[in-house]
């Protein structure tokens, strides 16, 4: 590894936790900034039975906290967000506060510190509905049809921005869906309750025909490894698996996981062409021929990282 200081916010995530733990396993001094409004201490429990990690109880947005923690990091990976695309429809405020926002206050306390490298976790989704599919980092015009996406897309170019000025370094991952233990949002668990639930019938958002790529966070978490190594300036990949899994797939793979047998699919039919909700991108591929070239590749494709997913929800 190039740095021996990192600092992860949102490090008791989904994400974070997962990058946290092989960031300490690489020998890498890490301080953990989560306010933990959605992460859990227990996510980095193990890593925090090591010297090598730091946990502070702060917030992003309060330049307190994040002078504290930035002060002690050579590279920032940028985690921390409020992750739940649908929750931007009914209150695009919080997408403001914790995607744009956060993300300023984090680059002022960078620009005046020693910090000299940004990972940002971005998204898929500020693509929007792409015309071109498989799509790549240089696809445009940038649309995205949520708050969410919007609020990401901005945080991108206040990041580039900020370090083409301040002459720092800004590695911007674009994430297809993300999949495995610790996710406690998504379709995956969204079946999986439903089910726990009744066993009988489950209800589908939209047509079913949402296609969409899933990565598994090992394979998320090699790829920011490999990316963190980059040198470029303002380099930006797309991170996912190179197949795509309709809605009704992960349906019919998690009642076969959950050995269930005659359950009833009733789907919504969705809006704007049976999408799951306002907002929700219907076909989404990567082109990550990119990131490929610098030597990184997926163990799992679209399926297998669901059904690893399910399982391992399962067996909690």
């Amino acid at each position: 590894m190039l740095f021996s200081r990192a600092l992860v916010t949102g490090g008791a995530g989904f994400l974070g936790s997962h990058l946290c733990d092989a960031l300490v396993a690489l020998g890498e001094n890490v301080t953990v900034l989560d306010n933990l409004s959605s992460g859990k201490r227990q996510n980095i429990r193990d890593a925090l039975k090591s010297k090598k990690i730091k946990f502070i109880l702060g917030d992003c947005k309060n330049s307190r906290d994040v002078r504290k923690a930035v002060s002690e990091a050579d590279v920032v990976y940028h985690f921390a967000a409020n992750p739940e695309v649908r929750l931007s429809l009914a209150d695009p405020a919080t997408s403001f506060r914790e995607n744009i926002y956060a993300t300023h206050v984090l680059l002022e306390a960078i620009r005046k510190s020693d910090v000299n490298r940004i990972v940002f976790a971005s998204t898929s989704t500020v693509y929007g509905d792409a015309k071109v599919v498989p799509t790549p980092e240089d696809y445009a015009p940038m649309e995205p049809i949520s708050v969410y996406g919007a609020s990401k897309l901005a945080s991108e170019a206040l990041i580039t921005a900020y370090c083409q000025t301040y002459y720092k370094t800004a590695i911007v991952l674009r994430l297809a869906n993300i999949v495995g233990p610790r996710s406690e949002h998504g379709v995956i668990s969204d079946f999986v309750k439903k089910l726990k639930a009744n066993s009988r019938r489950l209800e589908i958002l939209g047509d079913g025909h949402q296609k969409k790529s899933y990565l598994h966070v090992e394979d998320c978490i090699s790829a920011t490894l490999t990316a963190s190594e980059i040198t470029t300036q303002g380099e930006v990949l797309n991170v996912g698996s190179t197949d795509q899994l309709e809605v009704a797939g992960i349906a019919e793979i998690v009642t076969h996981e959950m050995g269930l047998d005659n359950v009833c699919f009733e789907f919504t039919g969705g809006v704007d062409g049976g999408r799951g909700w306002v907002g929700d991108v219907k076909n989404m591929l990567l082109d990550t021929t990119r990131l490929k070239s610098k030597g990184w590749k997926p163990r799992h494709n679209s399926v297998d990282s669901v059904r690893l997913a399910v399982r391992e929800l399962l067996s909690k």
